[in-house]
């Protein structure tokens, strides 16, 4: 008998502390906030967006023609010169009477300008996902140099296209050069 007096007077206890919260929550008057952060929830973080209406960022630059069609070019004139560096030195290495050092540093050559090539995309995409409408990264012997529409430089832009640069090359901040058009 008194084993299930316990069970019982248990059982009891905790029905009335169940009531307890839920009468204490039903009182309390506090609904969560439909804008507080809940576990999981994901947010963009961006920088550089100029304002922001409900969940929407909005964007407020546009490219003019002018910087358009100067990323067009830019880019038609990079895909033309690693497209000539590539067919010279694949020519090199169809020629049967080249050395094998010579090969070596064609083969060297197109698998360096291949690299760079997809670390240039990379990094142009990244940067465009940050948020800035248009971007050019431009690798060098001397270093980065990313250009992007002027009107989207802020305090800020350094940093994101820092990070950009730095998380797919190794090169320091100082050779890192960002020019506005």
């Amino acid at each position: 008998m008194k084993f299930q007096k316990k069970y019982v007077v248990l059982a009891a206890l905790a029905l009335a502390l169940g009531t307890a919260v839920y009468v204490n929550w039903q009182f309390s008057g506090i609904k969560p906030d439909k804008t507080a952060k809940e576990l999981g929830a994901a947010s963009y973080v961006s920088a550089t967006v100029a304002a922001s209406t409900g969940d929407e960022a909005v964007r407020t630059s546009a490219l003019t023609n002018e910087q358009e069609s100067y990323f067009a070019k830019e880019r038609t004139k990079r895909q033309n010169t690693q497209d000539s560096v590539i067919e010279s030195a694949r020519e090199l290495l169809n020629i049967e009477e080249a050395d094998v050092d010579e090969m070596n540093e064609a083969q060297r050559e197109i698998s360096g300008v291949l690299k760079n090539f997809t670390i240039q995309d990379s990094i142009e995409s990244i940067i465009r996902a940050k948020g800035f409408s248009e971007c050019l990264c431009c690798i060098s012997d001397d270093g980065v140099t990313i250009i992007v529409p002027s009107s989207e430089l802020d305090d800020t832009s350094a940093l994101i296209i820092d990070d950009a640069v730095t998380s797919h090359y190794q090169v320091s901040y100082d050779d890192i050069s960002i020019t506005g058009i």
